[in-house]
């Protein structure tokens, strides 16, 4: 449905979209993940039309877009602002892109009509913008976005204005309705919980390039670097020496999967895989700091022989206090050697 070929656009002497290549299949839907500056709007607007590349292509169904207007393209385009028109109702906002498109007046109340009921508002039709929440606008663009049927849509942080309870439960909704239509949806975001929630796959994004693409599982299990990992929120990760199943770091000898590679690395230990025990089993540390996060309580430990702080996760009933002494051991399965950061 969607490729770009070596896609580049250059704001003065720096490239922002730096020779990007990336396929999008037909039903699929694909995140673009990244920290601001990292490049995933400006290729968005570059598929759009709303950009123009410097070199490169933009192809969709196979057609090259270049000198294609915004209008004739066939995408649709969702903004994290929602840019709903005031001064028309609910039912108004839903059927401009199809008035745009010719469609008759009694065709326009019929799609419009069906979209709200897809997107969850039956019958909104008449209400005034302004009397919408947050999350019943995010719907109204979302339905105004597909009305015209589009063979792609984009979505610029499409749910980034509200809060995390309606986003969670908006974004299974999406997942679901996107399934529903078959649409293929290209939509970027900086909220990985947000993308790994929502995509068939997730492309994450640095300096204008793409830095690692895969499933969301992928991704989550073999981040493919030290940046992806601490993008990710992985912050354990230490250079280490592997040799005879074991890496050697300055947490000390920590075990690594089987078949791992010999020789200079980057190891990445998940929290989940940072063990907690007596002071005297294993690396001692002292307990800096407890965070609740919900499911898990999250523990900053401090190695007494220095080193990176180490973050564990525990059980609420498990989480030691603060300030208390700690034996860590390392858990084979939470340990990642980083691809790319081998010496």
């Amino acid at each position: 449905m969607l490729t770009l070929k070596d896609a580049t656009v250059r704001f003065g002497e720096r490239a922002v979209l730096d020779s990007v290549d990336l396929e999008v299949a037909e039903h699929e839907i694909v995140c673009v993940l990244g920290p601001s500056g990292s490049g995933k709007s400006t290729l968005l607007r570059a598929v759009a039309g709303l950009q123009t590349l410097d070199s490169g292509r933009v192809l969709l169904a196979g057609a090259d877009q270049a000198g294609v207007p915004v209008h004739r393209r066939g995408v649709g385009l969702m903004f994290q602002d929602h840019q709903l028109f005031p001064q028309r109702d609910v039912a108004g906002n839903v059927a401009f892109g199809l008035r745009m498109h010719g469609l008759g007046r009694a065709e326009q109340v019929v799609r419009a009509g069906e979209l709200l009921d897809l997107v969850g508002l039956p019958g909104a039709g008449r209400r005034a913008v302004a009397s919408l929440s947050g999350g019943e606008q995010q719907r109204v663009a979302l339905a105004r976005a597909l009305a015209p049927r589009p063979r792609l849509l984009m979505l610029d942080e499409p749910l980034g204005q509200l809060d995390r309870g309606l986003r969670e439960r908006l974004v299974v909704e999406l997942r679901h309705l996107f399934g529903q239509l078959g649409t293929t949806v290209l939509a970027v975001t900086h909220d990985q919980g947000e993308a790994f929630a929502l995509a068939d796959r997730v492309v994450v994004m640095r300096d204008g390039r793409i830095a690692q693409t895969g499933t969301p599982l992928e991704v989550w299990q073999r981040p493919a670097s030290e940046f992806v990992a601490r993008f990710l929120g992985f912050d354990n990760v230490v250079a280490a020496t592997v040799s005879g199943g074991a890496a050697d770091t300055v947490w000390g000898k920590i075990p690594v999967p089987d078949g791992t590679a010999e020789g200079a690395a980057k190891i990445l230990v998940r929290a989940a895989g940072v063990r907690l025990g007596a002071p005297a089993e294993g690396l001692p540390c002292t307990v800096d700091a407890r965070t609740f996060r919900g499911s898990h309580v999250a523990v900053l430990l401090r190695p007494a022989d220095g080193g990176p702080v180490l973050e564990a996760e525990c059980t609420l009933q498990e989480a030691p206090e603060e300030g208390a002494t700690v034996g860590v051991t390392f858990a084979a399965g939470e340990v990642v050697v980083l691809a790319g950061e081998r010496g």
